[in-house]
């Protein structure tokens, strides 16, 4: 049972973080510098919110 949840939290997680990506990567070029964010780095900060540091 234990590992069922572990793997759901991780299918969760990764479904998390391409759904995050997604958002990053197609954000409109004024809004991302606006927001500081270099679309080049939304693998990186995806990664970061979802998974931590």
């Amino acid at each position: 049972m234990n590992f069922l949840k572990t793997l759901g939290e991780a299918a969760r997680k990764r479904n998390a973080y391409l759904r995050t990506r997604h958002a990053l990567r197609t954000l409109p070029l004024d809004t991302a510098l606006d927001l500081d964010i270099y679309p080049g780095d939304a693998d990186r900060i995806a990664r970061r919110s979802v998974y931590g540091a």
